[in-house]
Parts: C-alpha cells; structure tokens; sequence
C-alpha cells in the first residue's frame, strides 16, 4: 500500500512521531557540535529521552524504560561524574573539535553510509506501510531475562561495576608527593 505525504499528515500518530523526533535529531546533532562538554551530555539526555519516546510509540515500553534508566539514570551521571573527577575543561575555549582535515572526510564518509543506508531501505521497503502489530508484553520479556538469562545478567552487572572502579581508580590517581 502506498502512502502520499498528505495521507501521512492526516494521521495524529505521525504528528506525535514528528514532535517527538525532530527534537531528537536536532539534540543528537548539537551533542557532537557543542563547543561545551557538559551542554553536549545534556544534548544527549534530550536525545536519548526522544529515543525512549520512540520506542514508546513502538510499544515497546521495556526498551523505552531500560533507555530511561540505564542510559539517562546511569550513564549520563557516569559521564559528569567522569567529567567533574578528571576535571575536564567546561569552557568555550576548550578544544573538543579535530581539524578540518579530519572533518571533512568523517563528513563525506558519513554522508555516504547515509545514502547507502536510505537507498538499502528504500529498495527493500518502497512506500510500504508498517503493519499493525501486537507488541510484546513487558512480563514475557522479564520472564525469559530472568529465567533464561539470569546468568549472563549478573555477570554483565559485575562487568559494569568493575569497569566503574577501574575508572574511578584511573581517573583519580593522585600525584606522588616528594619529599
């Protein structure tokens, strides 16, 4: 079934799809176009929390969750933890950008995986509609990862947590006192 932009419109969920993604994209680019590192993590809590909107309008509200909490709840306080004990730079004068010799082929590159990747879907899909779909309960996803896969989840966790230390261990080292 094809769609024409002006069926597209008349359908409030691509309205909400649209508020909710345009958003996400322009916080996405302004994360790896700020001049400041700690504007550019809360860029990507914008970013990331879009992402959890999408994946609400999916209905796949686990995902949506796990992205609230593990990636906004965890990893972005890991990254100004990280940025307040290295005591990293917070200013407009620090130097977070390569030169252009670096950018205009990462640019170039990245346009190209773009195309690539919008002509591979485009070709596979057309204007084809996504079929209604009955999305998987949260309980059926918690019963296989903790009944199933509890193993590998425990050990991913101690994983993260030493990876936490390790971090904390490096990033604070003091300097050697001469006497």
């Amino acid at each position: 079934m094809t769609v024409t932009i002006s069926e597209f419109f008349k359908e409030s969920a691509n309205w909400a799809f649209l508020a909710i993604a345009v958003p996400t994209l322009f916080a996405g680019w302004r994360t790896v176009t700020s001049n400041n590192i700690v504007r550019a993590v809360l860029y990507l809590v914008v970013s990331l929390g879009g992402t959890a909107g999408l994946f609400f309008m999916l209905g796949a509200e686990f995902v949506g969750w796990t992205v609230v909490l593990v990636y906004i709840g965890a990893v972005i306080i890991l990254f100004l933890i990280g940025i307040m004990i290295t005591r990293a730079p917070l200013g407009q004068e620090a130097d977070l950008s390569h030169a252009m010799n670096v950018k205009a082929p990462a640019a170039l590159l990245s346009t190209v995986v773009f195309g690539v990747i919008t002509w591979a879907m485009i070709d596979a899909f057309g204007n084809n509609m996504i079929p209604p779909f009955e999305p998987t309960a949260t309980s059926d996803l918690s019963l296989l990862l903790f009944d199933r896969f509890v193993i590998p989840f425990e050990v991913v966790s101690f994983v993260l947590l030493a990876a936490l230390i390790g971090g904390i261990a490096i990033a604070r080292q003091d300097e050697e006192v001469v006497s």
